[in-house]
């Protein structure tokens, strides 16, 4: 009896062993036993419409960014600013800065201006004072040559003595009259320059002068074509530093803000549209031309006809995202304006795609990832086997897919994943011993 047994016992641990070896060779096509709580569902055929769902914002097409004004000096403090959802005309005033810096600088050039017109007078005058007096000196002195010569001509009549005496008096009235007609010269560009400094002088304040004018007109910035406003987010009051959840406050009047920040847009409500982010995996359902039905969390009841306008490439997927794929941006094209409409409000989206007939389909989480393969598990009997399949196309629910037949039964959820015991004891850890 005993030798029997050890003839048996051979063949069946190499029957155990194969059928280890061929369960570890299929690794995701091997059978999976059937649990009790696993739900089922069956291959369908029918029509399929992979209508997409996407929540968006409405923003206007064409905008106009309004910013503090590129002036030097420091920070601008907003002194009035209008509300957002605000109509306005063009060349109506939107926002208005402190100008009191550039009210200080405009006083103080206008005073150097002054002094400058009084320094050109007085200048000019010095010169007229001077040429006048150069003019008597140069008579003097020509008077004073003419003489000499006289002198000189009278030289054979008087002493040897006499006669070289006025030969240098004449000599000498000469070179006076040299040296004065080179110090007239001298003083004439003496006197221009000291005019043409005085004039620099005032030109220089006189533009100072403009340019603070200019920038006090700056801090009064208009709209510049007719629209709504739409006032932006204060991030100079966070200081530059952003973290998630952050709540950024609008600008508002008193704030301070730096040159060239922007500060309020100036939207067109007659050319309005809505963006979104859809998933990767609903591309090839989206095309432009395609229909949109929209409604808005802030009218209620109200749902308006769009068509998509661009269907963008993939985007870049932030950190923080926890969804796992990437993402594309689609615009929808409202086909007429509404005054109700406003920037910045919330949208629901049912963009249409393309009907799918006479196709079969699951449930849309019945498909799972494999080994980088989609995979359903199919039903037989008391066991579940992973099959490869080719998803078509996809809804919000369902999936359409090729490599099955209608009314074969498939798991909803994945049978190799290991189920959580009901059993209220299995709360409490094991502490190893039980039967396996």
């Amino acid at each position: 009896m005993l030798s029997s047994r050890k003839v048996w016992l051979v063949p069946g641990i190499l029957l155990g062993v194969g059928l280890l070896a061929m369960a570890g060779a299929r690794r995701w096509t091997s059978h999976t036993a059937v649990s009790g709580d696993i739900p089922v569902a069956r291959v369908k055929r029918g029509d399929l419409e992979p209508n997409i769902y996407a929540t968006g914002e409405l923003r206007a097409t064409h905008s106009t960014m309004l910013g503090a004004p590129q002036i030097g000096g420091g920070s601008l403090q907003i002194t009035h600013l209008v509300r957002t959802g605000m109509r306005v005309k063009k060349d109506d005033i939107v926002i208005e800065f402190d100008p009191s810096e550039q009210q200080f600088k405009l006083e103080q050039n206008r005073s150097e201006l002054e002094q400058a017109d009084q320094e050109i007078i007085k200048a000019k005058a010095d010169a007229a004072v001077q040429a006048a007096t150069d003019k008597v000196a140069l008579l003097k002195a020509h008077f004073d040559v003419h003489r000499a010569e006289l002198e000189v001509g009278k030289n054979e009549l008087v002493s040897a003595i006499d006669a070289k005496k006025n030969e240098l008096a004449l000599d000498q009235a000469r070179r006076s009259l040299a040296q004065l007609e080179q110090d007239i010269k001298s003083h004439t560009v003496s006197g221009q320059a000291t005019i043409g400094l005085a004039e620099e002088k005032r030109h220089k304040a006189k533009l100072a002068m403009d340019q603070a004018q200019q920038n006090i007109e700056k801090m009064k910035v208009r709209a510049p074509m007719d629209g709504v406003i739409a006032i932006e987010r204060n991030r100079d009051s966070t200081g530059g530093f952003f973290g998630g959840g952050m709540s950024v406050p609008d600008y508002r009047e008193g704030d301070q803000t730096n040159p060239g920040s922007i500060i309020a847009r100036v939207l067109d409500p007659a050319d309005m549209e809505v963006s979104t982010r859809l998933n990767e995996r609903d591309r090839n359902n989206v095309k432009v031309g395609k229909a949109a039905e929209i409604e808005l969390d802030a009218l209620p009841g109200s749902s308006f006809a769009g068509t998509v306008k661009t269907v963008g490439g993939m985007v870049a997927r932030n950190f923080w995202e926890d969804e796992q794929g990437g993402h594309f941006e689609v615009t929808v094209q409202l086909p007429a304006s509404d005054p109700r409409l406003r920037a910045g409000f919330t949208v629901h989206l049912v963009i249409a795609g393309d009907a799918r007939k006479d196709v079969l389909y699951v449930p849309r989480q019945a498909v799972f990832m494999n080994d980088n393969k989609r995979v359903v598990y199919v039903r037989l009997g008391s066991v579940f086997e992973a099959r490869e399949v080719k998803v078509t196309t996809e809804t919000e629910s369902r999936a359409a897919i090729d490599g099955l037949t209608a009314g074969t039964e498939i798991a909803l959820v994945n049978p190799t994943v290991p189920r959580k015991s009901s059993v209220a004891s299995s709360n409490q850890p094991s502490m190893g011993g039980g039967p396996h």
